[in-house]
């Protein structure tokens, strides 16, 4: 027997274990029913606005039952107003995911309404944009505590409620989560940790029959740049960033996003990457984090330099005439109460 055919035969009991895996994984996907979200009870943090909002059609047009919590009385009535015209059952509480006394407010009036929690989907957060050296300590911790403990402390606060209906979680993430993004410092940080977060979840809370899901969307047409943290040279910073958000082919409807993120939820997969543009980011890191570690370095000797001043603006007080006039981002802001 030639070198060569003794390892090809070495190497047969990997392939036949990777070939036994694939099967086994497509096996699950085709035999596993997606869950029936008809009468079921949905509760969205950040439900008000941005993808919150798409999410709550989505899941409204599937036949579910809505709570909607965000910060905002009138922006939740607004997204009420517009599910209820929808032909959506749905009820608003105002509180934010950080506090403990409101997180139990949002889950006990779920279940007052509606009797039970099929699916609790954590999309509030914020985002800041700008160089490194304008980021201050306390800007990753604010971020932190919403984008990372937020969902930590609603998903175990929900748990006796989702055990009792062996319910699912979803936690939105970002292709930030998987990749380091320049200018997107906080942010990626506490999206990295989510997604931890959400594989640790996965595996422990499944005994339980608590099914959660992570998603890692790229851009998004949400209209919520305009209400992102900017730091440095915010006109250009916050114009590179909105223009970015709302570009065509890089960049994803919000319905279409949503119905991906809800279609990874009741197929009850343990992780999506949402929009081409995420997966192949997301690929080449995994393939080549040499290469694209070295990119990114590329790529932020192209953006604006930091500034003397740490001062952060809202996105909205940094608008030019770019970013005023781009048709699609003024569509989205208008169609998702932003």
């Amino acid at each position: 027997m030639s070198r060569k055919q003794r390892s090809l035969k070495r190497l047969l009991p990997q392939r036949l274990l990777l070939v036994a895996g694939l099967t086994a994984l497509v096996g699950r996907r085709a035999l596993k029913a997606p869950a029936d979200l008809a009468g079921k009870s949905v509760l969205i943090t950040g439900g008000s606005r941005g993808l919150g909002l798409a999410l709550g059609r989505e899941f409204a047009a599937r036949g579910a039952h809505l709570t909607l919590m965000a910060r905002d009385a009138a922006e939740l009535g607004r997204a009420a107003a517009d599910l209820r015209g929808r032909g959506a059952r749905v009820i608003t509480v105002a509180g934010d995911v950080t506090v403990d006394a409101d997180i139990a407010r949002a889950l006990d009036a779920a279940e007052a309404e509606y009797g039970r929690l099929d699916v609790l989907a954590n999309v509030a957060g914020i985002i800041q944009t700008g160089p490194l050296a304008n980021m201050t300590e306390a800007d990753f911790r604010d971020i932190m505590e919403i984008n990372t403990f937020g969902p930590l402390k609603m998903t175990r606060a929900a748990l006796p409620l989702l055990r009792a209906v062996r319910g699912r979680v979803l936690l939105v993430a970002s292709v930030g989560g998987k990749v380091g993004i320049p200018h997107l410092a906080p942010y990626s940080v506490s999206k990295f940790a989510l997604v931890g977060l959400g594989q640790v979840l996965r595996a422990e809370l499944a005994q339980e029959g608590i099914t959660v899901t992570t998603v890692c969307p790229g851009l998004m047409q949400t209209g919520s740049a305009r209400n992102a943290t900017v730091k440095g040279q915010h006109t250009r910073e916050y114009a590179l960033f909105a223009t970015l958000d709302n570009l065509p082919v890089i960049s994803m409807a919000a319905p279409e996003a949503a119905r991906r993120m809800v279609n990874a939820t009741v197929r009850g997969d343990a992780e999506a990457m949402i929009g081409g543009p995420a997966v192949l980011l997301r690929t080449v890191q995994a393939i080549a984090p040499q290469l694209t570690a070295d990119l990114m370095a590329l790529g932020n000797r192209f953006l604006p330099r930091p500034t003397p001043s740490d001062r952060a603006v809202v996105g909205k007080n940094a608008e030019s005439q770019i970013t005023q006039k781009n048709p699609i981002k003024r569509a989205a802001e208008a169609e998702f109460n932003e």
